[in-house]
């Protein structure tokens, strides 16, 4: 089975962070995103994968080299013409099983089952508002219609960004006829409009519940993330220094990090190379290189050799009286 892999977005929604690191090696429960992808994939099976790769590629590229022994095809999409483009880039019209995942999407599922099954399937969820997301329409068990951000959804059954395709090569057609059309949403080729087109063709189309489905597009959603992993993988730590700290479980703390005087977790990610000192600190992710000192932190991001420096306070308090620090 293939898996394509597309990772070439600019990660626009996650910046400043992305200024300087692709999206999927944003840091998340102690790895990459990227990383907790991969390992998915390969317990699924995955064993030919294809990452669509673009914006800051050689990172992705030599991330992929030094930490994983796999069979990866690296392609670039050059232009970021929509999921349905960056499909068709890593498509070749020879191939037959496909699974596409994308590379922000981290799943609490096992897709071994939908695999074993052989028929073309897209993972969905029930959502409160799903006007900025795909969703489906069924009958009985079958897909009958796939909407693209819908102003008014029909339905609140979401697409959640994981496909399994029974035919790839009747997908890349498909594909192809979508931009030989010029068929678009707001500019953007989308594998929605293609896989609409499987339908209309007679392939059988069904779906596939996801309850645990992880969005990691925007600061929010990695802290939600981070924690979910946490309460559900065994997550481990480097070799790290505590002094006169309190670390409170669970947490991933990188090589050469130094703690000091200081509380910290639960649902922490530090990468290598960190200094703590005077610090509170939980649900938070920081990457490597990381100095906080005298703070109070909680939810929140912090991308490699990010410093904070806080203050103390000396306060004389009058009756009656209350300061939101």
């Amino acid at each position: 089975m293939k898996v394509i892999i597309p990772a070439a977005g600019l990660g626009s929604r996650l910046r400043p962070l992305t200024y300087t690191v692709p999206k999927v090696l944003l840091p998340v429960a102690g790895k990459p995103i990227l990383g907790h992808i991969l390992d998915q994939v390969i317990s699924w099976g995955g064993k030919e994968i294809t990452l669509v790769v673009g914006y800051m590629k050689e990172q992705i590229e030599d991330y992929v080299s030094k930490n994983y022994d796999l069979n990866v095809t690296f392609r670039e999409q050059k232009e970021m013409l929509g999921l349905g483009h960056a499909v068709l880039t890593g498509l070749e019209s020879e191939d037959e099983e496909l699974l596409v995942i994308l590379g922000d999407t981290i799943l609490g599922t096992d897709l071994k089952p939908v695999i074993a099954r052989g028929v073309t399937s897209i993972g969905v969820k029930e959502v409160p508002d799903p006007r900025n997301m795909g969703v489906v329409l069924k009958e009985k068990d079958r897909v009958i219609r796939l909407i693209e951000k819908p102003p008014e959804p029909p339905t609140n059954l979401a697409i959640v960004g994981v496909y399994y395709i029974r035919d790839a090569k009747l997908l890349h057609k498909a594909i192809q006829q979508i931009i030989n059309r010029n068929v678009t949403v707001k500019g953007e080729f989308q594998i929605t409009d293609a896989l609409q087109l499987l339908i209309d063709w007679g392939e059988p189309f069904e779906t596939f519940p996801v309850e645990g489905w992880y969005d990691c597009g925007r600061p929010e959603t990695i802290v939600d993330t981070n924690r979910y992993l946490f309460d559900h993988k065994t997550i481990p730590s480097g070799k790290y220094q505590t002094k006169q700290s309190i670390v409170i479980p669970p947490v991933s703390i990188g090589d050469g990090t130094v703690i000091e005087n200081s509380i910290v977790g639960p649902y922490i990610s530090i990468g290598k190379k960190g200094f703590i000192s005077d610090t509170v600190i939980k649900n938070c992710i920081l990457g490597d290189n990381v100095s906080i000192r005298k703070a109070i932190l909680e939810d929140s991001l912090f991308g490699n050799r990010a410093e904070i420096n806080g203050r103390f306070r000396t306060l004389s308090i009058g009756a009656s009286t209350i300061i939101d620090l």
